[in-house]
């Protein structure tokens, strides 16, 4: 199984992000978008409703992909993000 995955704040989701999930949801058979938690950036929405924003635009990409894309907040590291959502990532 090929996993990938893909960070960002998405504050807020933009044309430029989805264009990136639509490619990248062609590439792999699972995708984890890390929605990273970065207070001193001073985000416009707050982590909840970002996610909520990733997982509402997900969810027809990863439909018309016929895969699974995963949404998970992350903070400090993204090797840390990568370990929580386990192996197989490229």
């Amino acid at each position: 199984m090929r996993t990938g995955l893909y960070p960002g704040t998405f504050d807020p989701v933009t044309r430029g992000h989805i264009d990136i999930l639509g490619r990248a949801a062609r590439l792999v058979d699972k995708l984890v978008v890390g929605v990273a938690i970065n207070r001193d950036k001073g985000p416009l929405f707050t982590l909840e409703e970002r996610v909520d924003m990733v997982e509402a635009t997900a969810a027809p990409i990863a439909r018309a992909a016929g895969i699974e894309i995963l949404v998970h907040p992350f903070e400090n590291l993204l090797i840390d993000c990568a370990r929580d959502v386990g192996a197989g990532l490229i």
